[in-house]
This record gives C-alpha cells, sequence and structure tokens, in this order.
C-alpha cells in the first residue's frame, strides 16, 4: 500500500489575524499616548483679575508657565529653563513675525522669576504685543450683565 505525502498538497497562505492584533495594539498605543491639547495636560491656576476682557486671541502665540517654572511654547516644551533656551524656541515657533500678539499663561503659583525671564525673552526678541491670561474673579460669571438703561428684562 502506498502512503501519499500531504504536505506537498498544502498551498502556502499568509494568515492575517497576528498583524491585525499587532497594528491594533500599535493604534491603542499612540492614542493612550498622544498628546491632544497643551491645556489638557497642563492644570493652571491662573491668577484672578477684574476687567473686561480684551480683543482676539486666537492668532496668539502662547507661551505657557506652569507652577514647577517649566515653560511651554505654542504646543513645545522648552527643554531646560535658560534664558537662551527659551529665546531660541519662541523664535522658531514664531518665526520672523514681531508683531504677532504673544499671550502669556502663567499659573498663580508660578515662582515670579519664571514670568520675569518670559518677558526677558520676549523683549530682547523685539515682541511688543504681550497679553497675561487671568481668570475672573469669584462670581463674576454668576451676575447676569447689567442692561442698558431704558429697557427691561
Amino acid at each position: 500500500m502506498r502512503i501519499r505525502d500531504r504536505r506537498a498538497d498544502d498551498e502556502p497562505e499568509i494568515n492575517l489575524v497576528p498583524l491585525i492584533d499587532v497594528i491594533l495594539v500599535l493604534i491603542i498605543f499612540f492614542v493612550v499616548t498622544a498628546t491632544f491639547d497643551a491645556r489638557s495636560v497642563l492644570k493652571l491656576e491662573l491668577p484672578r483679575a477684574t476687567g473686561e476682557p480684551s480683543g482676539d486671541a486666537s492668532q496668539a502665540l502662547v507661551v505657557l508657565v506652569n507652577a514647577e517654572g517649566r515653560y511651554f511654547v505654542g504646543d513645545r516644551e522648552v527643554l531646560r529653563d535658560d534664558l537662551e533656551s527659551l529665546k531660541t524656541t519662541i523664535a522658531e515657533i514664531a518665526g520672523d513675525d514681531r508683531d504677532r500678539t504673544v499671550m502669556l499663561r502663567a499659573d498663580a503659583r508660578t515662582p515670579y522669576q519664571a514670568v520675569v525671564t518670559v518677558y526677558d525673552a520676549l523683549g530682547q526678541l523685539g515682541f511688543r504685543k504681550i497679553m497675561s491670561a487671568t481668570a475672573p474673579p469669584p462670581g463674576a460669571a454668576a451676575k447676569p450683565a447689567a442692561a442698558p438703561a431704558g429697557t427691561a428684562r
């Protein structure tokens, strides 16, 4: 009796299940580790101030200083806390546009020297339009807006 070798009849095939598993794990890894918004990563407690908000700050270059005194320009972190590193990062992000408005968002617990360093770097680079972000005083948002004279509420 002749015994057939069945291995020769098998056709080679590529199993895609392990490949799909690896791709799904990579997608989950990148979604979990991605930074979507600098404001969601940094929890800043802004100092409080009264007054009306100024103009539109949507095109402003944002410089963040957290409570530990670390600097963030746009969406990039300044790796060292010296003046030259901060100036280099601001110059890279802003380019040649020195007329651009800069929004400084510093935590209320930030050391004052860190804020002065940002102002110094911006001044040395030639920026003149600098805004400081503040939070409204407690209860200011709950007050109704004053109605113009002669109108009923």
